[in-house]
């Protein structure tokens, strides 16, 4: 639980994705440790930080999704839900699912027949989906366990509060979650902060913390940030490949990636980035990308490899995880 609570919220848009993102930071990482957090309720699975899936600490939860709300809810003003919520008063849908939910487990299928009992005429798929934006809810553990690749399709949803028994906190805790986030990923800039959590005019919110913080300037003369405790890298330490899931942390905590990977294979990557591409790194750099089809990890680099037989190593050694059976570079 230590490093999901590090890195505060762990990309889970994808079940199993996460399971792949601890095991390549964690030696001897097992399917089942992450799987009794869940199901014990000290980490959970809901929508926070950019309006996306996460796996967070239960704690961390009660403060992280009040803190990103406006990126959460601004949702319903897109088309998708206009034409079935227009006219509705959300603050009533929102006590309606509260009341619908509380105590419970639902599937959102039958939450959104509940709601639709109440609001005949209205698309129920998408009131379940308005009241999961208006409230803090969480899914089942059968959500995010380990098991076949892309979503389950039957997600429970429940109240947070009723799942976790810890109060949402009251207040936008944006000071707490600005150096969370430094802890885990700085140094970086205000612009990072935003492009991680979703949240915009971090700024004043980043001045105020200013004599907390340490700041550097990068190559580019941009000023970034840190705590103070923290240390900058060795930058001669060794960096050995580590493959990671899609919608990794370490590609998504920084609105300037190009830390991590090049402007040329960032737009590589790019048309097929929503859906979820999964990378490898080399020398702490993005290398190339890998996928399981047919029990097969295929590894394909960017570029000619340095030290192919140390990647195809890692890709050996991830097998057993995955549950595949051979490991090739293509």
């Amino acid at each position: 639980m230590e490093v999901v609570r590090h890195l505060v919220a762990v990309q889970g848009q994808e079940p199993n994705w996460p399971y792949v993102g601890l095991w390549t930071r964690i030696d001897d990482f097992r399917h089942e440790q992450l799987e009794q957090l869940i199901h014990d309720r000290s980490v959970v699975r809901s929508t926070v930080i950019r309006r996306t899936v996460h796996l967070v600490c239960a704690d961390d939860f009660a403060w992280l999704r009040p803190a990103v709300e406006p990126i959460v809810s601004v949702a319903l003003r897109h088309a998708y839900y206009a034409r079935e919520i227009e006219g509705l008063d959300l603050g009533k849908l929102a006590q309606l699912g509260r009341e619908v939910l509380g105590g419970r487990t639902l599937t959102r299928r039958d939450l959104g027949r509940l709601l639709g009992e109440r609001f005949p005429g209205r698309h129920a798929g998408r009131l379940a989906d308005a009241v999961e934006l208006l409230e803090p809810l969480v899914h089942g553990p059968s959500a995010g366990v380990w098991g076949k690749w892309k979503n389950r399709s039957s997600i429970e949803v429940t109240l947070a509060e009723d799942w976790t028994g810890i109060p949402m906190a009251a207040e936008r805790r944006l000071e707490t979650m600005i150096m969370r986030y430094l802890a885990a990923f700085g140094p970086a800039s205000v612009m990072d902060v935003q492009a991680w959590a979703g949240v915009t005019r971090l700024g004043e919110v980043m001045e105020r913390l200013r004599p907390r913080l340490r700041a550097y300037r990068n190559e580019d003369g941009k000023e970034l940030f840190d705590v103070l405790e923290a240390t900058l890298a060795d930058p001669d330490l060794p960096a050995p490949v580590r493959f990671l899931p899609a919608f990794d942390n370490v590609l998504l905590g920084h609105q300037d990636r190009r830390r991590m990977i090049s402007e040329e294979d960032r737009k590589r990557i790019a048309p097929a980035a929503s859906g979820g591409v999964a990378t490898f790194l080399v020398d702490g750099f993005v290398g190339g990308t890998w996928a399981l089809k047919g029990g097969t990890v295929l590894v394909s680099p960017f570029r000619p490899l340095t030290d192919p037989e140390a990647v195809l190593a890692e890709a050996e050694r991830m097998l057993p995880f995955i549950d595949a059976h051979t490991a090739k570079i293509v």
